[in-house]
């Protein structure tokens, strides 16, 4: 019998592989990996100053462990080069992989932004365990560092270099921090928090060049203003991989094209988590991958199931303000509505008729999205 195969070994393709196990133990099952094949929570990533893990200590399970506990075959540092689906196989490393399904779990990379000078190079990013480690070992030693990007990601890692004592200035376009998440109430409260950490934002500001000098960087915005720093640290966002799947043919668009079996346009090929876009849905968050992986086990094992969304809160992690968001689901008409609490910020968007279609929560407003979630729609 011909393998399943799961491309990739991040939390999507362990989940599946975790999920498939519930319902099929004897399925041989091969992942595939271009790095070592050890599970960790890449989420942990922009909080591991604060809890003072090391790179290595962020692992959960080795990658032998992992395999048993699974019963998978892992194949470790092999990239694939093509995925040949008239043939059932990918290309990589030394030779062929065939597969019976394929599951292509292959996240997505950082966004690039096109920035001047002989520094940009030099500016790093955040992708998985290996990216980490490499980012440590550059801020050994460094005080000051600047951040491209006020997302999640860019201020959940200010929020841990602040609370380790470096001197950290946060640049975004946007006017205000979490711009795709928070209504602006409730953003000015949570960059209020951040300052106050010792978190320093630049908004409505644009790095257009970054040079190296001696033993630090000039970064110039479009304004022309200078900052100084010791190191440099893109979080602007992240791109679907969608290039292995569109040079095989299959449908692609902002992410891999999928159905609600998570099934591409070709029916052996599957896709989940960051490279997934499920009826024009791409939701690089955990609680959408469970539910993807969830959905898919059940699909490969002999049941297919649909996977479905239901409300989803996102969980923003900076210590200096707790954070917690359920965006109304795509499209939806209609307008926040935001009102202070007790130290926080409790802010609903709400439909012509009032009803409520999401929530933003911010601070000790937290506390109350277990009673909110319940009232709010599905997403899928």
């Amino acid at each position: 019998m011909a393998p399943i195969v799961i491309l990739g070994a991040g939390l999507a393709g362990f989940g599946v592989a975790r999920e498939l196990r519930k319902f099929d133990k004897q399925v041989p099952l091969r992942m595939v990996t271009a790095d070592e094949g050890a599970f960790y929570s890449k989420p942990n990533l922009s909080n591991a100053l604060a809890w003072q893990k090391t790179p290595a200590q962020l692992v959960a399970s080795p990658r032998a462990a992992i395999a048993a506990q699974l019963g998978v075959e892992i194949v470790d540092h092999v990239r694939a080069a093509a995925l040949l689906p008239a043939e059932h196989a990918l290309r990589g490393g030394d030779g062929r992989i065939e597969y019976g399904k394929l599951v292509l779990a292959i996240g997505a990379q950082p966004i690039r932004l096109p920035i001047e000078g002989n520094g940009a190079a030099a500016v790093l990013s955040v992708n998985h365990l290996d990216d980490y480690a490499v980012f440590r070992q550059r801020l050994a030693g460094k005080r000051r560092i600047a951040i491209l990007g006020a997302g999640l990601i860019g201020c959940e890692f200010a929020n841990d270099l602040a609370g380790a004592g470096h001197e950290v200035e946060v640049f975004d376009l946007s006017p205000q921090a979490l711009g795709r998440l928070l209504p602006a109430g409730a953003a000015a409260f949570f960059a209020r928090r951040l300052e106050a950490a010792g978190v320093r934002f630049h908004f409505e500001t644009s790095i257009g060049r970054i040079d190296h000098h001696e033993n630090s960087y000039v970064l110039l915005d479009l304004k022309g203003h200078s900052f100084e720093a010791d190191l440099v640290l893109s979080a602007v966002g992240l791109r679907p991989e969608t290039a292995l799947a569109k040079t095989a043919g299959l449908a692609t668009n902002r992410g891999i094209v999928v159905d609600r079996l998570l099934a591409t346009s070709d029916a052996d090929v599957f896709a989940v988590g960051d490279c997934a876009e499920v009826q024009g849905l791409v939701l690089p968050f955990v609680l959408p991958i469970m539910q993807q992986a969830r959905a898919l086990a059940k699909t490969l094992a002999g049941t297919p199931t649909p996977v479905s969304y239901p409300a989803m809160p996102v969980v923003v992690k900076p210590p200096a303000c707790p954070t917690v968001v359920c965006p109304p689901p795509a499209g939806s008409a209609g307008a926040w509505r935001e009102e202070a609490t007790a130290d926080g910020v409790r802010a609903l968007f709400e439909d012509a008729a009032g009803k409520p279609l999401g929530f933003a929560l911010v601070g000790a407003a937290t506390a109350g999205k277990q009673a909110l979630a319940l009232q709010m729609p599905s997403w899928l």
